[in-house]
């Protein structure tokens, strides 16, 4: 249990320190992010852009200061122009953490098919020296041999292109 709990730990400190150090834009872009993905933006909105309406339609007997709603067609869009920039922003430091918990995925990944690999070979002589049939298993032989990741993603795009070109040939 030691080991997970000083995981747990460790990634909770990373993403503490990560938080610290967000510049300012950062957590501006986060903070208004935040703020319009909720329910109370949601409200805040429907509320506003109903007294507009009606208020422009003149249902409360008020003189109508957009009658045409022009105003709050610019208003609409000027807003859905910082907020898409704002999300976008968000997004791509998120993708960016994302990337990087991706390779660090992929270097435990790599090391634990190593230390296995190394653990089969270990295995697999001691095996041998008590002459145990299974040690002579073509299977075993195979995976006794270190994952080259560089082959595996070859393998990967090459199984990739076949398929493309196969979908694009039925079409």
């Amino acid at each position: 249990m030691g080991i997970v709990v000083r995981n747990i730990n460790a990634l909770l400190e990373r993403s503490l320190e990560e938080e610290r150090q967000k510049t300012w834009k950062d957590k501006i872009a986060d903070t208004i992010t935040g703020f319009t993905g909720s329910m109370q933006f949601v409200y805040i909105h429907l509320i506003m852009f109903t007294i507009w309406i009606i208020w422009n339609l003149e249902w409360l007997g008020l003189k109508p200061f957009d009658p045409s709603f022009v105003v709050l067609a610019m208003f609409a869009s000027v807003e859905a122009i910082f907020l898409s920039t704002f999300v976008l922003i968000s997004q791509n430091r998120m993708n960016a953490q994302a990337d990087k918990r991706a390779d660090l995925n992929l270097q435990v990944n790599l090391l634990a098919e190593h230390e296995i690999t190394r653990l089969i070979q270990l295995v697999t002589a001691m095996a041998k020296k008590m002459d145990i049939a299974e040690a002579n298993d073509a299977e075993i032989d195979f995976l006794a041999k270190d994952v080259q990741p560089e082959k595996v993603l070859d393998t990967m795009e090459s199984h990739n292109r076949k398929m493309q070109d196969k979908k694009e040939s039925e079409k």
